[in-house]
């Protein structure tokens, strides 16, 4: 992989300052709120300036194309964005959501650009995504929500679960099956609005890590044509798409966590004496960070090489769960690794480390767990008999 470019490189200084000096800031203020108990989210308060300062900055519409008034961001550059605002617990994302608005750039069509894709890449709208279900959580193509035609409408019934940030969202993206063949045929996807009759919230579920999720209930909800996203029973192909950058952001992710976990034990290990002497000579600890610092540079290329794959328009598939395996396992040994430096201290809700293990718990699971991923790389390997 080449070297990050100069233009890159300043990017990436800006981001950085922009977490260290408006985003750490808020950290103890958010640990303190999830303790309690309380909501894991920016108050309105906190969450204004930040958004103000994004648009000064210029961090606003990082990958939206310049048509719609973003950077137009490639790839490298974006991942580079995301390892550095994943050094911290503050649930803070440069707007608008990245892999909803991938989609919706191959799959819109001119209308559909005008009512949801400038208004999203603008920052005026947001969204979600829904696909798994519960019979069919880590194998979407086996999904059976279906959509059936009725005049110039589509009905559809059936319920998702998993979703995420639903109830704040202006529209979701709805995974559907419209007709026969192999399973990953026959699968559209759909815009549906907020509010749509039919569409039903039927429960919010609590995950670890201060996150939460929702179940959906479609109850003959009926949407017209103009709802359909992208060629009727073609949603699969963007859907994957929209899955594999996400799978690269985990990657990027998981190195920013894990880049905070060994800079605090680094600084734990150096000041922290135990009998006389500093945790800084002890070899399990050194051992621990060079493991560390090996697993976080490769994983780092890892992200960085697919990144620019994608941008060159190749197939990232198999990189894409590559990633997303050894990135998850990666940050959950770290992190372990880092708890265990701080002892006692390093089980407290003090600390982001213990935040920051449970979210990367969860990515192990979402976006394709790991023994799905496993098995698609195996068999993709074994069909072409190499590596």
């Amino acid at each position: 992989m080449t070297a990050l470019s100069e233009e890159d490189r300043m990017l990436q200084e800006l981001v950085s300052k922009f977490v260290q000096n408006e985003l750490m800031p808020l950290e103890a203020a958010v640990l303190k709120r999830e303790a309690e108990g309380g909501k894991y989210a920016l108050t309105e308060a906190e969450e204004k300036p930040l958004l103000a300062k994004c648009q000064e900055l210029g961090l606003w519409g990082l990958d939206v194309p310049e048509e719609y008034g973003g950077a137009n961001l490639n790839p490298v550059a974006r991942m580079v964005v995301e390892e550095e605002v994943s050094r911290t617990v503050v649930p803070f994302e440069f707007p608008p959501d990245s892999p909803n608005l991938h989609m919706l750039m191959v799959a819109a069509n001119e209308d559909q650009k005008e009512r949801y894709l400038k208004p999203y890449a603008e920052g005026r709208m947001k969204s979600a995504i829904a696909i798994s279900e519960p019979g069919a959580g880590g194998d979407p193509a086996g999904m059976i929500t279906r959509a059936r035609k009725d005049g110039n409408d589509w009905v559809i019934n059936g319920r998702k679960i998993w979703v995420s940030r639903v109830p704040y969202c202006d529209f979701i993206i709805l995974m559907a099956r419209t007709g026969e063949g192999k399973r990953e045929e026959g699968m559209s996807a759909f815009i549906v609005d907020k509010g749509t009759p039919g569409f039903i919230i039927e429960r919010e579920i609590a995950m670890i890590g201060g996150r939460k999720t929702y179940e959906l209930v479609f109850d003959e909800m009926r949407l017209p044509e103009s709802q359909v996203l992208g060629t009727l029973h073609r949603g699969y192909a963007p859907m994957q798409l929209r899955l594999n950058v996400r799978r690269l952001q985990i990657g990027a992710r998981c190195v920013g966590i894990a880049s905070r976990a060994v800079e605090m034990m680094c600084e734990q290990a150096k000041n922290r004496v135990t009998f006389g002497v500093p945790l800084a000579d002890r070899q399990a600890i050194q051992w621990w960070i060079a493991d560390a610092a090996i697993k976080i540079h490769a994983c780092r290329l890892m992200v960085m090489t697919a990144a620019k794959t994608l941008e060159e328009g190749g197939d990232v598939r198999n990189e894409a769960s590559m990633i997303k395996v050894f990135a998850t396992e990666m940050a959950t040994t770290v992190l372990d690794q880092a708890m265990q430096t701080f002892g006692a201290m390093g089980m407290t809700k003090e600390l982001p480390l213990q935040l920051f293990s449970q979210q990367v718990r969860l990515m192990r699971i979402y976006e394709g767990p790991t023994e799905v991923h496993r098995m698609a790389i195996a068999k993709r390997v074994l069909r072409n008999g190499k590596v």
